[in-house]
């Protein structure tokens, strides 16, 4: 503090403060800057406590930087350095802030006396290279265009651009009247009405038709310019005009018009001489879009028809009214397609070379109902299921029967399969409610694959069980397909049956038979060729067995039986996995369906989740939460969060049950 009296002076030290600089991510414009807060602190202490007011305080720094920022009336800072210098100005004044070296700087040097090398005080100060100051915001320039503007031409300086900014017509139509009935008022021309307000006479019909035509008006003024001005100067229209076959005229509005060669038709003047609309114009799309809303979002047929009874007509309206609808959410929740994804490749255990039920198939399918015993008043029922076992590989089918739909019945039939068919290296089945756990939380029977006794069972015979995704059920169409010819098979000997009580034994020599028939059945189509009799079927690696009789071995002893024996097998077993290879893989190479690539769902995508216990419009909505692309890149399973009654729940889903209704923007 310094004290003068008369001819001397007397600086004393007061107080000081310091801090510790932080290591890392401050620069050294923005530690002085700090330094200058804190100088700024330590005046409020002493103005509190010395009752000197801030306006007899004066503050040195050494950074040219920081005084260049009090100074500024000009720039923009970022957040950090605005705030120091907000509370920096809020204390002090910038003329209470000058500049003095730092070898003269008491900070640095200690108490003494302030030296005449000192700026005075009042000094103005720049910023010292505020373009390439870090802080500084960088400068928006503004460049003011004059645009002259022709005298007969009246503008009316709406900018069909801001049309943009509307979703709907009517929208956009409220707006326009009331800023008319705006300008009305100012203009003093519509009555009681006065300065800015907003009532509802900018709502009735006559209202919204002049701001509807003020609408067209400008559009029209954009598009159709030239040909505005020559029809009204009374000259034709070029020949390169895109609208020259529609004879456009002008009415009394100053509309634009389609002329035709109906003038003497006695209909409507909307129907006869429709409003001219560029198709290139956002008004054009909204135009669609109220017509499409006024038909209940039908067809195109019907949208196109509603446009042309407003009495508008669009150029190039037909494919405009195709693509407006095809991104319509509405009309993709009551009509939109299922997503689709090119049909992957076939699974290893498909193509591989295997011992029969190497990798299996399985499926449970039933149920039926038996007579389980005789009682008094007549039989006492029980229901019988079916599990179905397919070799991947080879086609072949295995039945078993359960009597109940448990964890420890299916082990029976699992160790069945097992001993008769031999070690199984993978199961693959469906994610349906006859092999996932928590089926006791919905009281139903169902097959508990995570069942701890189940789990323990596959642990120890070394099997993998792998699930296809739940509702996909074409992921394994093989199982699929085999229930359906085995239904088939088994429907034809039941027909025998009708009337009778069926019985768990006959009901297995029934499952018996139809594995039979169905191991016999040829797997590729059977030649006409009579120098290739062999049929190949799942039987022959199986039983390799090839018709009905055996030929017996003759004149030959017990060590050339078994010789003979062991080469009769390994020739059915190459000729089988031969014709395999030569026959039977060549038809799995086609795609039937789905051979195009589609665009991946993404995360975000909003889509409609199909429900088949559901009608369609009370299918839920979902959000794409995770995308699980295949090895080629393409996404054929996607997870879905749908809320419920304020619940969130995610399923897993293929993309075949799900309908794309809003793409995520990038």
């Amino acid at each position: 503090m310094k004290v003068s009296g008369g001819d001397l002076s007397h600086v004393g030290f007061v107080i000081g403060k310091a801090k510790v600089a932080p290591k890392h991510r401050h620069t050294v414009p923005r530690l002085e800057l700090c330094a200058a807060v804190l100088a700024v602190q330590l005046g409020q202490t002493i103005e509190e406590e010395l009752s000197i007011p801030s306006k007899d305080m004066n503050f040195y720094t050494d950074s040219k930087v920081v005084l260049g920022y009090l100074h500024n009336r000009v720039r923009r800072f970022y957040i950090y350095v605005s705030n120091r210098v907000g509370r920096i100005l809020a204390f002090s004044q910038p003329d209470q802030w000058t500049y003095i070296p730092t070898n003269l700087n008491p900070a640095d040097q200690g108490p003494s006396v302030l030296k005449d090398q000192v700026q005075p005080v009042g000094t103005k100060f720049e910023l010292v290279n505020p373009d390439k100051d870090a802080e500084v915001r960088p400068q928006v320039k503004v460049v003011s265009k004059v645009t002259v503007v022709k005298t007969e031409v009246s503008q009316s300086g709406l900018g069909i651009e801001r049309f943009e900014s509307f979703s709907s017509l009517q929208s956009l139509v409220r707006a326009i009247a009331w800023i008319i009935h705006i300008a009305d008022s100012f203009r003093k021309t519509n009555g009681i009405c006065r300065g800015w307000h907003r009532c509802s006479s900018s709502l009735t019909v006559d209202a919204g038709k002049r701001a509807t035509y003020l609408i067209i008006r400008e559009v029209q003024n954009k598009f159709y310019g030239t040909e505005i001005e020559c029809l009204k100067a009374g000259n034709p229209i070029s020949k390169n005009s895109n609208i020259l076959s529609l004879s456009p005229v002008l009415d009394e509005d100053g509309l634009l018009r389609v002329g035709g060669r109906m003038c003497r038709a006695q209909i409507p003047l909307s129907q006869k001489n429709p409003v001219l609309i560029p198709g290139k114009a956002y008004i054009a799309k909204l135009v669609i879009m109220d017509c499409h809303e006024k038909v209940s979002h039908q067809g195109r047929h019907f949208t196109e028809g509603m446009v042309r009874q407003s009495g508008y007509w669009i150029t190039g309206g037909k494919r405009l009214i195709y693509q407006l609808l095809s991104q319509c959410v509405k009309c993709k929740k009551l009509r939109g397609k299922m997503c689709q994804q090119r049909m992957a490749d076939l699974l290893d255990a498909r193509l591989t070379p295997a011992p029969p039920f190497t990798y299996v198939g399985v499926d449970v399918f039933g149920p039926w109902n038996i007579v389980a015993r005789r009682t008094r008043g007549g039989f006492s029922n029980s229901k019988r299921w079916a599990v179905m076992f397919t070799c991947l590989t080879c086609r072949e089918v295995h039945i078993e029967l359960v009597e109940e739909m448990s964890s420890s019945s299916f082990i029976n039939s699992l160790r069945r399969f097992q001993s008769i068919r031999g070690k199984v290296k993978e199961f693959r089945s469906d994610r349906g409610t006859n092999f996932v756990g928590a089926s006791d939380d919905v009281h139903i029977d169902a097959i508990n694959v995570e069942d701890v006794f189940l789990r323990k069972h596959l642990y120890v015979s070394g099997t993998v069980w792998k699930f296809n995704p739940p509702c996909s059920s074409h992921m394994v169409g093989s199982c699929e397909r085999m229930i359906g010819v085995i239904r088939r098979v088994l429907d034809s000997l039941l027909l025998e049956e009708i009337g009778k009580n069926l019985t768990h034994e006959v009901l297995s020599t029934f499952m018996c038979e139809v594995m039979a028939i169905v191991n016999a059945r040829p797997i590729t189509t059977v030649s006409s060729d009579a120098e290739s009799p062999f049929i190949l079927t799942p039987n022959t690696l199986l039983t390799q067995k090839t018709g009905d009789s055996v030929e017996p071995f003759t004149n030959l002893d017990v060590t050339e039986a078994y010789k003979s024996h062991w080469k009769y097998a390994q020739v059915l077993s190459d000729q089988f996995w031969k014709r395999w290879q030569r026959e039977f893989l060549p038809t799995l190479q086609q795609r039937r369906k789905w051979h195009k690539e589609h665009p991946n769902l993404q995360e975000g995508d909003v889509v409609l989740l199909q429900d088949k216990g559901l009608p369609r419009n009370r299918w839920p909505l979902g959000v794409v939460s995770r995308v699980f692309p295949g090895y080629d890149g393409l996404v054929r399973k996607v997870e879905v969060r749908i809320s419920r009654d304020g619940k969130h729940s995610n399923f897993i889903r293929p993309v075949v049950d799900l309908v794309k209704l809003i793409e995520v923007q990038q």
